[in-house]
């Protein structure tokens, strides 16, 4: 159990955490979410003990180990792969060493003997035993192959190197788990074994994610952070969705009515008070008027911004073909003789591990790169935008958000542009801050404000739920659910691929794969295939 008592956090006259208590039980996991700059990382730190708040107190039950997804991919490079995933237990990682170091000396003393005896109960204790058996079923069950376990962290690749800090944390059955974004890099099958891991594990859980149905598998409560509290809910996150909903709708409802009965009580008393055969009345109907009061409304501090892509024309029949492209990068063939053909209600998905194969096809399609060998041709009547995974290059410029806008305009109208802005939470003076300062998210919503003024009728989006909230990922889901357009994209967002796409592609080292389905039917059929292979091997062996 964790709990935060009275917890107050201020930066400068704000006021971050305002006397936040609440409490974090054993079996339960907690979705800890709230708009950007609630400060849901920051208050996992608080009960980290990584920073301290400006009031109040954290609880822990007293001999429980609380474990926090590190950050820091470069904090652990000079250490092997296996050895960073048992220091997720200090004491352990502790106790291993100082053994090694007494055994490994020459002239080994009695007091030596004591102490290693002392070290090796301590050490049995703490399951040392099978420490580096847990820690190699963690990696492997994350993706980390055997060959990496004994390397060091500096050799392994930006998404390896996440998978180790996480089943850092996960290592040794830790009493009480803090998760910041754990899902953010890892490929679909580290997600579904990170789902069944929190599933069944038994003790505290409590994680930030932007991933709804990550969200929706694994947590039995929601933790909703706004203007400074934490309302818990019971149940995940749609659940959450659905009851804050219907409270607001409610709420409202029942100030309506007190609204109405305000009113009437107003004017019997306004008609009647200077009556004499009516005084009485309208002197208890003003002693009831003063007990009405009505229930306060604040409004959330979350906001969804407006995402509405208009294609400027309809698109015709012939839309996209892909004739036996193949590009190599670096040495290593990332497309080998691709063909498809995208027809003018297609919503394709590109699924699988090969994230560099997609941005590269992504690149040619857009025409920022060219294929070494094969074609495409896109049919006369389209006009395409484009969202690339990385977007740096385009914002390396003074210009205001404004300015950057405005080229992509049809009105050339500043008070156009800046009313657009608006919509998508640029409002007033955001609008001239310069897009070289901006944030991950706010450059998101920048490329997604120029893709809507721009009218194309096939979007091309490569990861574009990176460095969003829950609220631009939700109007983005439902954004594309309307579009009338054809879109091509790729994302790590469970929910946000089921609902809007209607084919899947995989690249693979045997080919593409092509099916008209939804994701969930997809990832069955690729489960049932993959179960079908191990039989097949299981009966080989045999």
């Amino acid at each position: 159990m964790i709990q935060a008592s009275n917890i107050t956090l201020r930066i400068g006259k704000r006021a971050l955490f305002e006397d936040v208590n609440i409490k974090f039980t054993e079996g339960n996991c907690y979705g800890l979410i709230g708009a950007n700059g609630a400060g849901k990382s920051t208050f996992l730190k608080i009960l980290s003990g990584s920073i301290e708040a400006t009031k109040g107190e954290i609880f822990i039950t007293p001999g429980q180990r609380l474990s926090f997804l590190q950050q820091d991919h470069f904090k652990y490079d000079e250490f092997s792969v296996i050895d960073t995933v048992i220091m997720g237990n200090k004491r352990l990682y502790e106790i291993m060493k100082e053994k090694e170091a007494i055994y490994s000396k020459e002239d080994f003393t009695d007091e030596d003997g004591i102490r290693a005896s002392e070290l090796e109960g301590e050490f049995a204790a703490l399951d040392g035993w099978n420490a580096e058996s847990e820690a190699a079923t963690l990696l492997n069950g994350l993706g980390i192959l055997t060959e990496l376990h004994e390397r060091k962290m500096s050799e392994l690749k930006g998404n390896e190197k996440v998978k180790v800090l996480l089943a850092q944390a996960l290592f040794g059955n830790p009493d009480v788990l803090l998760l910041d974004e754990p899902t953010n890099h890892l490929d679909i099958d580290a997600i579904r074994w990170l789902e069944e891991f929190l599933i069944n594990f038994d003790n505290t859980v409590i994680v930030v994610s932007h991933d709804r149905y990550f969200l929706n598998k694994v947590c039995t409560h929601i933790a909703d952070i706004d203007y400074g509290k934490i309302q818990l809910y019971t149940g995940n996150y749609d659940f959450w969705y659905e009851s804050s909903q219907l409270m607001m709708k409610q709420m409202k409802e029942s100030n309506k009515k007190k609204e109405d009965k305000i009113k009437e009580l107003q004017e019997f008393i306004q008609r009647f008070s200077a009556n004499a055969s009516k005084s009485k009345q309208a002197t208890s109907r003003k002693k009831l008027l003063e007990k009405i009061t009505l229930d306060e409304i604040r409004p959330s501090s979350r906001k969804y911004p407006y995402i509405d892509f208009k294609p400027n024309r309809e698109i015709g029949n012939e839309v996209l073909t892909v004739t036996n492209l193949s590009k190599t990068i670096d040495g290593v063939k990332v497309l080998d003789n691709i063909s498809f053909i995208i027809n003018r209600e297609d919503k394709v998905a590109f699924v699988g591990p090969n994230e560099i194969a997609t941005t590269t096809l992504f690149k040619i399609l857009a025409g920022e790169m060219e294929p070494d060998e094969g074609s495409y041709k896109w049919g006369v009547t389209t006009t395409q935008g484009y969202f690339p995974k990385d977007n740096t290059k385009y914002f390396d410029t003074d210009d205001s958000i404004v300015d950057w806008l405005m080229p992509f305009s049809p009105e050339k109208e500043e008070t156009y542009v800046r009313g657009f802005l608006g919509r998508m939470l640029f409002a007033g003076e955001e609008g001239v801050k310069k897009v070289k300062v901006l944030s991950g998210g706010e450059k998101v919503r920048v490329m997604l404000s120029k893709m809507m003024l721009i009218g194309a009728n096939v979007l091309l989006l490569d990861e574009p739920t990176n460095h969003l909230d829950l609220e631009s990922i939700t109007a983005l889901n439902n954004g594309l659910i309307k579009f009338p357009g054809v879109v091509l994209f790729t994302s790590q967002d469970h929910q946000f691929v089921q609902t809007i796409a209607n084919r899947i592609m995989e690249l693979t080292p045997n080919g593409l794969i092509d099916k008209m389905t939804t994701y969930d039917e997809y990832l069955d059929n690729d489960e049932l295939a993959r179960k079908r292979q191990v039989m097949q091997y299981s009966v080989t062996e045999d």
